[in-house]
């Protein structure tokens, strides 16, 4: 029994493990203190709870949707107010995938490629979202992948397309992604019926582990450490400074016809973020706070994310937010949890016109009372 290949796979898993445990949780990957470290561990154990859930076994012939993240379940940038799935599909099968939006002001389908066997994406292969297929007035759908051509309700499956992810996006005054009575009825099948799956043997488990010992490692090890990756334009590496948000193109996980706009924030025991600015048009947006593996900050509990409807505006739409390490007992605070070092991320989905940057000022908390929200 010693030469199965799943015991072969197991300990592979084991090794990584030990590998994250030396390199990825330490001063190599920036990591310097026990809250750090300890954040570290936690990031880890929310990604191999992903790689088990989403991949260990996976099957392109009897696909189902699967929540890729949840509150307990946090990775690549998740968002509070969006509830994703995902689904591994093979190009060359066409699919059916029937659904209802469960109120969602904003549903898509993107494909994704690269991401056979756990890999991490390496760019989106194509994309539909509500604006180009039938919605009925109860919220069902209906979308085929693949297969002939069709006038609508149809997304062509690029060769390199291997996994589909579903987006659907709120704009509530509670947090969508904890809200238990939202439900998302999703399910896919290929269009001709496939025969039963095999019962798992040696072969099919082992090749399930090295799935997750891949989603595992590319989120990981495989990520340069921090200071040595090449960003996309709308990520900024200057503290307290806002890119302009921008569409980010077929870049990997991301929704194409979204703009974003990303920075870090770093701030003092006593001092706070003011962000001033607009929401632009659009079909909805939000900025969310993450930490440094970006993962949002507890939204369960803590205002750690703004939509539009949960903005208070001034007279002329505009608005003041506040990211401060405790209630400075004004409109739209975003709670750092006292984390000196985070990261801010701005979604805005199917923008019109132009959008504008917000503007960005350090002040000192004991000030912000005093200062005009306008």
């Amino acid at each position: 029994m010693e030469n199965l290949d799943s015991r072969k796979a197991f300990n592979e898993l084991v090794g990584l493990l030990q590998d994250l445990d030396t390199r990825y949780l330490g001063p190599e990957w920036g990591l310097g203190t026990a809250e750090d470290v300890a954040g570290g561990f936690r990031a880890v154990m929310h990604v191999l709870q992903g790689g088990f859930v989403s991949h260990f076994e996976e099957d392109t012939q009897h696909p189902r949707f699967i929540r890729i993240v949840s509150p307990s379940r946090k990775f690549t940038g998740d968002n509070a107010d969006a509830i994703y799935y995902d689904a591994a599909i093979d190009p060359n099968i066409a699919y059916r995938i029937t659904g209802n939006t469960g109120g969602a002001i904003y549903t898509s389908l993107t494909l994704e490629a690269g991401t056979q066997q756990g890999n991490f994406g390496t760019h989106t292969a194509g994309v539909i979202n509500d604006e180009n297929f039938d919605v009925a007035a109860n919220g069902d759908f209906e979308i085929i992948l693949g297969g002939t051509p069709r006038e609508k309700n149809w997304l062509a499956l690029p060769p390199d397309a291997n996994r589909v992810t579903t987006r659907h996006y709120f704009e509530d005054e509670s947090y969508a992604a904890c809200n238990p009575n939202i439900s998302i009825s999703l399910a896919i099948a290929p269009l001709k019926e496939s025969p039963p799956t095999p019962p798992p043997g040696d072969e099919a488990v082992a090749a399930g582990i090295r799935r997750v010992c891949n989603f595992v490692r590319s989120r990981t090890l495989e990520m340069p450490p921090p200071g040595e990756r090449e960003q996309p334009p709308f990520v900024s590496t200057v503290p307290n400074q806002f890119p302009q948000p921008l569409k980010p193109g077929n870049f990997a996980l991301a929704a194409a016809d979204a703009a974003y706009s990303m920075a870090p924030y770093v701030l003092g025991p006593d001092q706070a973020l003011i962000i001033r600015g607009r929401w632009p048009e659009c079909r909805c947006a939000n900025i969310s706070l993450w930490n440094r593996h970006m993962q949002t900050y507890d939204f369960t509990t803590r205002p750690v994310s703004l939509n539009r409807k949960q903005t208070r505006l001034d007279a002329d739409g505009n608005f003041r937010m506040v990211l401060a390490h405790r209630d400075p007992g004004v409109a739209n605070w975003l709670d750092t949890e006292g984390r000196p070092f985070g990261l801010v991320f701005w979604r805005f989905m199917l923008p019109s016109g132009e959008i504008q940057k917000p503007s960005v000022e350090v002040t000192a908390f004991e000030d912000i009372a005093g200062r005009s929200e306008n």
